[in-house]
């Protein structure tokens, strides 16, 4: 039996603290040459794309900008598509927002990047919670989970059918003419939905995929649903072996519904490696580095966001505090990790606290998630095909800590023994991103259970 081959991605962090500033060799995250470095380096690596997450406000602590947090970027498809000129093979993938933007724009600007790139365009399809995003807006306000997800869903079948507006044969290529429109070629659109309604004729031609990539992080119920419905890829947190073959077998098993097979969605959890010569350096490396990223400073804004509260007084390294959380707004704003059960979250920290004698920072290094692979680059390698042949995850989107060098020790180290062991590309066999995920046409999906379908 043929052995399944890895797909494996690069993310360029955009928010938290994940980044390491204070290593000598980080460098911006605005300057156009972080974003090359990274970007070519994941294509000499023959990975599937480059990723760019966004956030559509700066985040704030007691009213302030939240200066510990990356504090500004430029907008995701533009980088892209200058990437697209320095870049031949790897697929581009934008975080492009359903709740705040219109169809007609994003589906305009992700024909334009596929054409400009030849093939290589995705959407990471997200939609925003708070009423604190929206005030940036002209509409401000917000909408309710379940509607979120419904003006996603139908935000993404208008924009395929813009995209579909054009027949594949509509643009021909003559060589006295150039290029002209067949009559007929350029269909009117149509869409009158819950969310949405537009109409009229589509301004670019059909891109090489026919649709970009679409990419889908949700997990609730309703985003698993969704993922399972729409998307190509889905960009999973779940990075532990057990967690991430639990995942991986409901979403999956959601596919036939839909008249989907196995294949035609990627899971690709999120993850992060560190490196050593033994086992051991890698493991006290990857100690630094997590110290590293949880300051004193961030471990004490990450307890106010939960407890609610101005915690200034607390001491880092010394216990929890005793006060109860004020459950109320909070006093950090545009942090979707801290909308749940606040009160529950504090009850549980407690106990772990209590149970393994933390301190504040000790706390939330141990809640804020773990290097996901850490050791030598052998172990490394056979860590990353062990969760893609007992299908914990199709492959994974590396999230370094460094910019933009992050990426240099994986790919010089590690991919060489995935393709020595067989499981990852030696080199491109496609132009477009769709040959790179071994995915087949773009389909017109059906709307999820308990989503409209216009």
């Amino acid at each position: 039996m043929a052995r399944k081959q890895v797909h494996l991605a690069a993310h360029f962090p955009g928010v938290n603290n994940t980044t390491v500033w204070s290593d000598p060799r980080s460098r911006s995250q605005i300057s156009f040459d972080s974003f090359v470095h990274l970007a070519q380096t994941a294509e000499r690596g023959k990975f599937d794309f480059f990723f760019l997450a966004e956030g559509l406000r700066l985040r704030e602590v007691k009213g302030r900008i939240h200066d510990l947090d990356v504090v500004g970027r430029p907008e995701s498809l533009t980088v892209l598509s200058a990437l697209a000129a320095v870049t031949s093979h790897l697929g581009l993938a934008a975080t492009v927002n359903s709740t705040f933007n219109e169809p007609y724009e994003v589906a305009r600007r992700l024909a334009a990047l596929d054409h400009l790139s030849g093939g290589r365009a995705a959407w990471n399809v997200v939609t925003s919670f708070d009423a604190f995003t929206g005030e940036n807006f002209r509409r401000g306000g917000y909408l309710d989970e379940a509607d979120r997800y419904t003006r996603a869903a139908e935000f993404l079948q208008t924009a395929r059918e813009l995209w579909d507006s054009w027949r594949p044969d509509a643009v021909v290529a003559d060589p006295v003419r150039g290029e002209f429109v067949r009559p007929g070629g350029i269909e009117t659109f149509h869409h009158d939905g819950r969310h949405i309604g537009i109409s009229g004729r589509f301004n670019v031609p059909r891109g090489p995929q026919g649709h970009p990539v679409i990419i889908q992080a949700g997990d609730s119920e309703q985003g698993r649903e969704f993922a399972a419905s729409s998307a190509d890829v889905i960009f999973s947190r779940h990075s532990r072996l057990e967690d991430g073959r639990a995942f991986y077998k409901d979403v999956k098993a959601r596919l036939t519904k839909y008249g989907r097979r196995p294949d035609d969605l990627k899971i690709l959890p999120a993850v992060t490696y560190v490196l050593g010569d033994t086992e051991a350096e890698a493991a006290e490396r990857a100690a630094e580095i997590r110290r590293a990223q949880v300051s004193p400073q961030n471990a004490i804004v990450f307890l106010e966001a939960t407890w609610g509260r101005d915690l200034s007084h607390v001491d880092p390294d010394g216990p929890l505090p005793d006060i109860e959380p004020d459950l109320g707004e909070g006093v950090s704003k545009g942090r979707a990790q801290f909308r749940g059960d606040r009160g529950a979250t504090v009850r549980q920290w407690r106990e772990l606290a209590r149970q393994k004698g933390l301190t504040v920072r000790e706390l939330v290094i141990e809640v804020t998630g773990r290097q996901t692979f850490v050791g030598t680059a052998r172990s490394v390698a056979d860590q990353i095909d062990e969760f893609v042949q007992t299908d914990a995850a199709d492959g994974f989107i590396f999230v370094p800590h460094l910019t933009p060098a992050g990426l240099d020790d994986l790919v010089d180290q590690v991919v060489p023994l995935l393709q020595e062991k067989g499981v990852f590309r030696t080199d491109y066999t496609g132009s477009t991103l769709r040959d790179h995920l071994g995915l087949g046409a773009p389909r017109t999906p059906h709307a999820p259970s308990g989503q409209e379908d216009s």
